[in-house]
């Protein structure tokens, strides 16, 4: 194993050096959804898998990626504004502003596309029935998606 602590837009490998990538909620954190798709698709050998999540557009959309409240503090919505303005984002994460680069689902789907890849599956994970009865809050997670999940395929 070798570990490389750079920026994704920079890395750069040979062609057909893996039979899989998978990125873990990271391109959200990245301007360009296609650059990387092309660095990937080179990246990978023919019939190579690419699987990875990020927030879901509609999570990122309005930025604040927080609830909209009443004034007892009970939650109204979930505001999504400016979902097709794709874009830079300032949000809170751990208590500390973060950037992030908001993408249509369009963007993520036709990027794909676009470089050659076929797209194998796409989920918009839900909690299960075991975390909904006992994670307090968890129903509200039912409301709006947080996550979007894809795998595709070189070809």
């Amino acid at each position: 194993i070798s570990y490389i602590c750079l920026p994704i837009e920079d890395i750069a490998f040979p062609p057909s050096s893996f039979d899989v990538v998978i990125s873990s909620l990271a391109f959200h954190y990245i301007q360009s959804f296609e650059d990387i798709c092309k660095k990937v698709y080179d990246s990978l050998s023919p019939g190579g898998n690419f699987v990875f999540s990020v927030e879901h557009p509609v999570f990122t959309a309005y930025g604040t990626e927080d609830w909209y409240y009443d004034d007892r503090g009970n939650i109204l919505h979930w505001p999504v504004d400016r979902y097709f303005n794709e874009g830079r984002r300032s949000t809170i994460f751990l208590g500390e502003t973060v950037q992030k680069y908001h993408k249509t689902l369009t963007t993520y789907v036709n990027g794909l596309i676009r470089t050659g890849f076929e797209i194998t599956g796409l989920i918009e994970p839900e909690p299960s029935e075991e975390m909904l009865h006992t994670v307090p809050g968890m129903t509200d997670e039912l409301r709006r998606p947080m996550m979007l999940l894809v795998s595709a395929r070189k070809r």
